[in-house]
């Protein structure tokens, strides 16, 4: 006779499939996203932006997202991880083609405050929606063993970062070819068939006896301020590393386009390929580089190997602007570009090495010291904390870029991710949720959790 099996097994068994089907939805989500984040900054400063302006552009969508994401978490406890998709899309349709419209002012009296306005309002809608990337990873939880989960989040973060690869190259194209408004109306367009995708291929993963009372147990208000209460928790303290490496990633992005701009004479039309050379590095770590590491390294080891390439990257790129115009470097099919072009392409490699590391491995890490009926709302908090750093890390660089130096940005983060890189030591798993394991390895287990 066959052993029984749980509920929540069960459940996985069932749901494997149905990732193949999400990591399609979220590639073409991020495709969507990427053709329109390069293009803001530029928008904006046609606009009369400055750098504080761009920076809180940046970090309009993650206090939204901030705010949202307990909640989107409770929610997907209590009736399920699907419909929250179907929702933040189609607030994503609408954010696009708000865009859109910012995009080219029409010239029917409005002033250039009422487009930033409209920007702002653009980013808003889509950052409310985006507090479904804790659900996202809860999902991934529920279909995954513990022992798969860092890879499977890899997997879903290469599927993503495909998208980030793809969709500025994309959004640059369609911006040469048919005007300023075609990287808004073109995502909106992806996103709405994304929407019949994900309706007709990707099922609820969601546990159904974590429907019951049960699922109250832990509040998003009270949760979001256990993170501050407790730090010392192993929970809180993986929650910290992510948000502040998130920030530190976020900060990045935000000033990336404008480093370009006035260090190496980037434009919008050029500045695509940047992003697309960004996310094919995440793409391939994360498909075939993240499982096998792993494997030989464990979670929390390689968390850490994540957070020093990261801390090595941010602190080099200011470096690169000083290296002299030489004579081109030859690169493969013909193609030839300015040596400290070439530097910075190897040195900014180092950041989604460093993330491709991190940010699984501590999900995975999370996923296994929190009670599955809880994985929602703490995921939701996690995306919360990751929020805030999003909110906090872009303005935080673009005023250092503005009145400090276009190298103070990046520093700053470099230095705060390393503060950061001692809090994962100790952690395990809460308990083999899988099957029953011996007194002896039980009693570790609880040991290294503590």
């Amino acid at each position: 006779m066959a052993p029984a099996i749980s509920e929540e097994q069960r459940t996985r068994r069932n749901g494997r499939g149905n990732l193949t089907a999400l990591m399609f939805a979220a590639f073409v989500d991020m495709m969507g996203l990427l053709m329109i984040v390069p293009q803001l900054p530029f928008v904006a400063t046609r606009l009369g932006a400055g750098g504080f302006v761009v920076g809180a552009l940046i970090s309009s969508f993650s206090l939204a997202q901030l705010l949202s994401a307990p909640l989107w978490g409770r929610f997907s406890d209590r009736y399920g991880r699907r419909p929250v998709l179907l929702t933040a899309l189609t607030a994503s349709v609408a954010a696009y083609l708000i865009f859109a419209w910012a995009s080219l002012p029409s010239g029917h009296g409005h002033s250039a405050g009422f487009y930033l306005l409209l920007l702002f309002l653009s980013r808003i809608v889509q950052g409310a929606g985006g507090g479904t990337v804790g659900v996202i990873q809860a999902y991934v939880a529920d279909s995954t063993e513990p022992r798969d989960r860092a890879r499977a989040l890899g997997w879903l973060s290469a599927a993503t970062n495909l998208g980030v690869s793809i969709g500025p190259a994309l959004g640059s194209l369609s911006l040469a070819f048919y005007g300023a408004r075609a990287p808004g109306v073109l995502a909106a367009v992806l996103c709405a068939a994304n929407i019949g995708f994900v309706w007709m291929f990707v099922r609820e993963s969601h546990v159904p006896a974590m429907q019951e009372s049960k699922v109250a147990v832990v509040k998003p208000a009270a949760a979001t301020l256990n993170v501050l209460t407790h730090p010392g928790e192993p929970a809180p303290r993986l929650i910290w590393i992510y948000a502040i490496a998130m920030g530190a990633f976020s900060g990045f992005t935000a000033v990336l386009a404008l480093f370009l701009a006035v260090r190496f004479g980037i434009t919008d039309k050029t500045i695509g390929y940047f992003f697309a050379w960004n996310g094919a590095i995440s793409v391939l770590v994360r498909a075939f580089l993240l499982g096998p590491a792993v494997d030989r390294f464990g979670e929390a080891r390689l968390a850490r190997i994540g957070q020093a390439l990261l801390v090595l990257g941010l602190g080099l790129i200011p470096l690169t602007a000083t290296i002299r115009t030489g004579w081109p470097v030859a690169l493969p099919f013909g193609v030839s570009m300015e040596p400290r072009i070439v530097v910075f392409a190897l040195v900014i490699a180092l950041l989604p090495l460093g993330t491709a590391f991190t940010f699984p491995c501590v999900t995975g890490l999370l996923s296994q010291v929190i009670e599955p009926r809880e994985r929602g709302v703490m995921m939701g908090v996690q995306q919360s904390y990751g929020g805030a750093a999003r909110v906090l890390f872009p303005l935080l660089a673009g005023w250092t870029f503005q009145h400090m130096g276009t190298g103070y940005p990046f520093w700053t983060s470099a230095a705060l991710v390393l503060g950061t890189f001692f809090l994962s030591f100790g952690i395990g798993p809460r308990r083999e949720e899988d099957e029953p394991a011996a007194p002896e390895k039980k009693e570790g287990v609880a040991v290294a959790a503590t």
